[in-house]
């Protein structure tokens, strides 16, 4: 374990202490999908589980004269954020008021985009956590491609409301790590509703939840089932990559001799298990790889490049600074924590400063995730902790730069940079006014907009959203806020 806590690290010398961690690994560069062969694979259908999300109906909106931090790295001081008809038509300042618009008077406030937590299992263990509620793990086979998290969530969850006053107005619910593929994962707006599918992002990519370490290792090596070590783990998913590449060259070969004009043409048998990972091979479904080592990272690195996809994004990666320059390179995510380790081996070798190493990396992409229930309601403050990290190395982390973290490459991590996580015009207007800067433990959330519509709004206590669970147990709504 290499331990910076104690030492100012000048920019240049950290640079070469990246190098010199990246220089162990050998493995290849992820040639992008477009430069690779794509191969024919299963038609595709539109979707059985469309979602039904609409946005609630919105007034245009000006905030006037707030500190805004666009999600890219930009600020503008005494700046103007305008929505109208859910999306941001302008930033900038002095911004002229539409007829009818209602006028925040931002002085003093802080304006980012809505926050974003790809890694949360709101909803698939919700509260209370009660065996009953238990729907994160389908944890009867080592492989479980064919289940999808969506189908486990319970929008009830009291912790989607208590994450929303923490500013989190997207979240990417996942399947647990039992399994080496653990199932789907699914996007969804933080909004009140009966079904997921009300809450459901419209047309954003699925992920699949893959693990690496100890946990399928574990779970499945105390049942003497293949894997119970780290080359089980390997072996267990190269082979259903190969079967995957299979159920494409069936329905391959079909669709060619259907095109010939084959008579009596029966189509391959539909598997769902298949059809999710053949779903990555056609760079439709987003990899999100629970992995905790570098190494564990540089074989999965390898692997994607064997069977030709991609990693999105390496969740938890505790050692992930070991390796940024290969992620970089590899365009690949790491959604971390801020200061989690040493629960269990495999995050042992972790170090406060991950995040920064990641992130100073040429093209490193760091991600804040929770992982936890409590942990998504705090975000911003995960992110301080990363920013006074910095400060010990002698890096002058500015909250420009932090948010981005929370916002624009959390929204690249899940394949949704184009729709959410910057203050631009076109974009979804997902935005949140805090009371200061939102990387001081006193910030608030004021107000909170999804799509344009105030959806939180602290001065009005009568209006905060309550989940149906807690309508009529005022005792415990306390004890959730």
């Amino acid at each position: 374990m290499i331990d910076l806590s104690s030492t100012h690290w000048p920019r240049t010398l950290l640079t070469g202490v990246m190098v010199t961690l990246t220089a162990c690994s050998t493995t290849a560069t992820v040639a992008p999908p477009a430069a690779r062969e794509r191969s024919v694979v299963a038609p595709v259908s539109p979707t059985p589980y469309p979602s039904t999300y609409k946005p609630a109906a919105s007034v245009p909106t000006l905030i006037r004269g707030a500190t805004v931090l666009i999600g890219n790295g930009e600020r503008l001081d005494d700046a103007d954020v305008l929505m109208s008809d859910g999306k941001i038509t302008a930033v900038g300042r002095t911004l002229e008021v539409p007829t009818g618009a209602v006028v925040i008077d931002g002085r003093g406030k802080w304006v980012t985009p809505g926050l974003i937590d790809v890694h949360s299992h709101l909803g698939v263990y919700p509260s209370p956590g009660v065996e009953a509620h238990s729907d994160g793990n389908e944890a009867t086979s080592p492989s479980t491609p064919n289940v999808w998290a969506e189908h486990s969530i319970w929008p009830q969850d009291p912790g989607f409301e208590a994450a929303l006053e923490g500013g989190i107005t997207t979240l990417h619910v996942l399947p647990g790590s039992a399994n080496l593929f653990g199932g789907r994962s699914v996007s969804i707006k933080n909004i009140h509703a009966v079904s997921y599918q009300s809450m459901k992002f419209p047309d954003a990519p699925q992920g699949l939840k893959m693990a690496c370490g100890e946990n399928p290792k574990r779970v499945y090596g105390n049942r003497r089932q293949l894997p119970s070590t780290r080359m089980g783990n390997v072996a267990g998913w190269r082979a259903q990559w190969i079967e995957a590449q299979e159920y494409i060259r069936d329905w391959r070969q079909f669709e060619a001799r259907s095109a010939a004009g084959a008579k009596d043409l029966r189509p391959p048998k539909r598997d769902l298990r298949l059809e999710t990972l053949a779903g990555v091979l056609r760079d439709e479904i987003l990899i999100q790889h629970h992995c905790y080592r570098a190494d564990e990272m540089a074989i999965v690195i390898d692997m994607a490049r064997e069977f030709g996809y991609r990693v999105s994004t390496f969740h938890h990666a505790t050692e992930a600074y070991k390796i940024s320059n290969l992620l970089a390179e590899n365009n690949v995510c790491a959604a971390v924590w801020a200061d989690w380790w040493g629960f269990k081996m495999e995050s042992y070798d972790a170090i406060p400063e991950n995040m920064i190493l990641v992130d100073a990396a040429p093209g490193g992409c760091t991600v804040v995730h929770s992982d936890s229930a409590e942990g998504i309601q705090r975000l911003n403050q995960e992110v301080a902790k990363g920013i006074a990290f910095g400060k010990r190395m002698g890096i002058d982390i500015k909250p420009e730069h932090a948010i981005r973290w929370l916002t624009a490459n959390a929204a690249k991590a899940i394949g949704l940079e184009k729709r959410i996580g910057i203050l631009e015009n076109g974009k979804m207007a997902d935005v949140v006014v805090w009371s200061g800067n939102p990387f001081s433990v006193y910030a608030l959330t004021e107000k909170i907009y999804i799509d344009g519509a105030l959806r939180f709004d602290r001065s009005v206590p009568r209006n905060l959203p309550e989940s149906d669970f807690l309508l009529g147990q005022p005792a415990a709504a306390g004890v959730i806020r």
